[in-house]
């Protein structure tokens, strides 16, 4: 389909960078291609998007953060009032700017407008990042016009696989024309193997000290490594030249440029950026949380392109083991590199704009 010269766009989420990213990769893909459509943004004062969105250009519209209430308690008897307030926010901005299509990626936002939309008459997208959807994914996927999820077996009602948003740096990532400039970014020579080890933005705990312990083994092995090891974190750098640690990355595409192997924690964005690239990964889970990190890696994992190792077994002894032994063995790498092909896709942006099409209808 061809949308009209005015269309409306209206997307909801927000509250984490998981939610926040993925709605401005789609946000950046409809305003390029359609610069005279209105794109806007509705999310909480709260969230991360009241800054990222924004900063992007877009302009945010906001509703009141209203949590479903857990337990019987003052916040569950405010609850419905509240809640339709929140509805009566949405309903109020799709009247006022004339949205044609609402589009959800989760978090607190987007539960008020799923409703909305379904009050006001026009049709809405679901958009699921993690492999255990969220509560208001769960309830907006029952009459959503299209639902679509990053990962095979996700249990939302109508669900198909459409893969992540991702940024357009790593969309159009050409890692082996960047290797000579990300090894000179790093202070690591090109023509070595690279293993690329991060945490989130603080680092991770369990992975900073396993790798403070196993990493002259895996640099005996041949190979160079790059750690992220956060901000706080207590690792001294080894000041070996094939051990390079740094607080954080702020050119990921340059580590993943440079990466042969991952070890990492399984968010979402990171196990669908690491397999879009097709690059080789060992995931250790966070194990705070319903387990969703785990449920994260699963699809890769059963299709060769991932090792998982439980975040309490990822010990010194463990590294050794595993992730050396994997190292040493370029036919076990290679096959999980053609594995990642099976389950990565750069094209996650244009099949969620596809499905917006499509509700959106001729």
């Amino acid at each position: 389909m061809t949308p009209h010269a005015s269309t409306t766009y209206l997307l909801a989420g927000g509250g984490t960078a998981g939610h926040v990213n993925p709605l401005l990769a789609v946000a950046d893909a409809l305003r390029a291609r359609e610069p005279e459509a209105s794109v806007l943004v509705l999310g909480t004062k709260e969230g991360l998007e009241a800054r990222l969105v924004p900063e992007r250009g877009y302009e945010l519209l906001i509703v009141d953060k209203v949590p479903f209430p857990r337990r019987p308690n003052a916040a569950a008897v405010r609850f419905p009032v509240a809640w339709s307030r929140a509805v009566a926010q949405v309903r109020r901005h799709i009247r006022e700017r004339g949205v044609d299509v609402v589009v959800g990626f989760g978090g607190y936002a987007s539960a008020p407008a799923y409703v909305a939309a379904r009050r006001e008459g026009i049709p809405y997208v679901v958009h699921e990042a993690n492999a255990r959807p969220g509560l208001a994914n769960v309830l907006g996927a029952r009459r959503a016009a299209g639902t679509g999820v990053v990962f095979e077996g996700t249990p939302l009602r109508g669900a198909r696989v459409v893969g992540m948003p991702l940024r357009r740096e790593i969309v159009d990532l050409d890692r082996a024309a960047l290797r000579a400039e990300a090894a000179a970014a790093f202070g690591l020579d090109a023509t070595r193997p690279v293993l690329l080890v991060f945490g989130g933005s603080l680092g991770a705990r369990r992975l900073n000290e396993t790798l403070a312990e196993a990493w002259p083994e895996i640099v005996a092995a041949g190979w160079q490594i790059l750690h992220a090891a956060g901000e706080r974190n207590e690792i001294v750098d080894s000041a070996h030249p094939d051990y390079r640690v740094v607080p954080y990355l702020d050119r990921m595409d340059l580590a993943f440029a440079l990466a042969d192997v991952v070890v990492a924690r399984s968010g979402a964005a990171t196990v669908s950026e690491v397999t879009a690239l097709g690059i080789p990964a060992v995931y250790v889970p966070y194990a705070v949380g319903n387990g969703e990190q785990a449920l994260n890696a699963a699809a890769a994992v059963r299709a060769g392109a991932a090792r998982l190792i439980p975040d309490g077994e990822f010990t010194p002894d463990r590294a050794r083991q595993e992730v050396v032994t994997l190292l040493s063995d370029p036919e076990a790498l290679a096959a999980m590199r053609a594995a990642t092909a099976t389950v990565g896709t750069r094209a996650g942006t244009e099949n969620v704009v596809a499905m917006i099409d499509e509700a959106l209808g001729p």
